[in-house]
């Protein structure tokens, strides 16, 4: 039996563990936080699953809330204009319903899962040093926490990484009493406020039930970038509600009566995208392959992060899986990432693009979804199928070209 040790237990660290266990390997996990302190702590993020996503975790039985977390049916493109109101708005249906599991119940089901399942978990965190010694034994160390020394295991990709700063100054806030009646009570919400940011809302589930998830992202130094003190959550929420009164009053007329789920339902930071390279070393000159955010991650604003979690996890199980005795050389590692970068290039791209001003052809396809129900049900369902989304959403001549032939079908 292969011992495989994981560091880091969000969505990538615990669906490879329970994957690899279900595949009778031998996994160590460690966890920073035992179920208790994850359910009791801050929320952690944003997350919504997509169709695809959610069909690789149906298929290794670990969606346990499909029939408790509202679906998410439909996504709702607004663009402000200059006047303050929305100059483009309008609403498309998803291929398949989306999730959104708040990360403290998902995670702490998920270790409790492994452990009935007779995993061993060491919950700290450690350092290279201390992995180091942890390594010893097993086959192969898949690192999947970015986060404290751990992250300076793996160099940056310059090429892959064209920030140096985080692009958007992160608020997010997990409510319930939100106004959910009307045709878009269903759907995720992405407003675009230009030279602003971005809000961004939908449907999920927490530790005490149905909410509504709203994340702000704001430009650095822009009006919604209001929170780099890091208030306390009724203070956070506060001013929430004032960003929405000021900048996307439809927004605030749905939130104004919403109250936080509880004391740690509100999250604020920064982040900055990055992609790394996925084989590092440790001071013995052991070889460790990183996963998740340790090796690539992206700024929520598109929404994508569980869902490359996600694949990472399953491209590294099936790579695993095929390995079958031979050694977890470098050459392996680097394969096997990848085989995960060439879907996660395309959510990268659209990500960093999305974080950029909009060329007019974005501008042309969002106004265009207004006339024409194909492009807004193309655009939403990349969310779902990023690779198709940066075949014509990021290329102008392609836009163009797609959105001249939605004209012709509509004649």
């Amino acid at each position: 039996m292969r011992k495989v040790l994981i560091v880091g237990a969000g969505q990538s660290g615990l669906q490879l563990a329970l994957t690899l266990q279900a595949a009778d390997y031998d996994v160590t996990l460690v966890a920073p936080r035992t179920p208790e302190e994850l359910r009791g702590g801050r929320v952690m993020s944003t997350q919504s699953m997509y169709y695809r996503a959610l069909a690789v975790e149906r298929r290794h039985g670990l969606a346990l809330w499909d029939d408790r977390a509202p679906h998410i049916t439909g996504l709702r493109v607004s663009v402000a204009g200059p006047d303050g109101d929305r100059a483009i708005d309008w609403q498309a249906p998803l291929a398949g319903p989306a999730l959104a599991v708040d990360q403290r119940v998902k995670m702490a089901a998920w270790l409790e899962l492994f452990v009935e399942r007779g995993g061993a978990v060491d919950h700290r965190a450690v350092n290279p040093s201390e992995l180091d010694d942890l390594a010893y034994g097993h086959d192969l160390v898949v690192v999947a926490a970015g986060k404290g020394e751990l992250g300076g295991l793996f160099d940056h990709h310059q090429r892959r990484s064209p920030y140096a700063q985080p692009q958007r100054a992160l608020s997010v806030a997990y409510v319930r009493g939100a106004r959910t009646d009307g045709p878009d009570a269903a759907a995720a919400r992405f407003n675009a406020l230009a030279g602003r940011g971005e809000i961004i809302s939908y449907p999920g589930y927490t530790c005490s039930g149905e909410c509504e998830i709203l994340l702000l992202e704001g430009v650095p130094g822009g009006p919604l970038d209001v929170f780099g003190d890091r208030p306390d959550p009724r203070t956070q929420w506060q001013r929430t509600l004032d960003v929405l009164r000021e900048h996307a009053p439809w927004e605030h007329e749905r939130f104004a009566d919403a109250q936080l789920t509880d004391d740690g339902g509100t999250l604020a930071g920064e982040l900055t995208p990055a992609v790394r390279e996925p084989v590092g070393q440790l001071p013995s000159g052991r070889l460790v392959l990183g996963m998740g955010d340790a090796v690539v991650i992206n700024d929520p604003v598109t929404g994508q992060g569980a869902n490359v979690a996600c694949h990472a996890a399953q491209t590294y199980l099936e790579s695993i899986l095929a390995r079958g005795d031979e050694p977890f050389d470098f050459g392996w590692m680097q394969r096997t990432f990848d085989q995960h970068w060439e879907f996660a290039q395309h959510v990268t791209n659209w990500t960093n693009a999305a974080l950029q001003p909009p060329p007019p052809h974005v501008l042309e396809i969002f106004g265009a979804g207004m006339s024409y129900p194909a492009v807004g049900e193309r655009f939403a369902d990349g969310f779902a199928n990023p690779e198709d989304l940066t075949s014509w959403f990021l290329d102008e001549e392609a836009a163009k070209s797609y959105l001249k032939e939605c004209a012709q079908a509509a004649q």
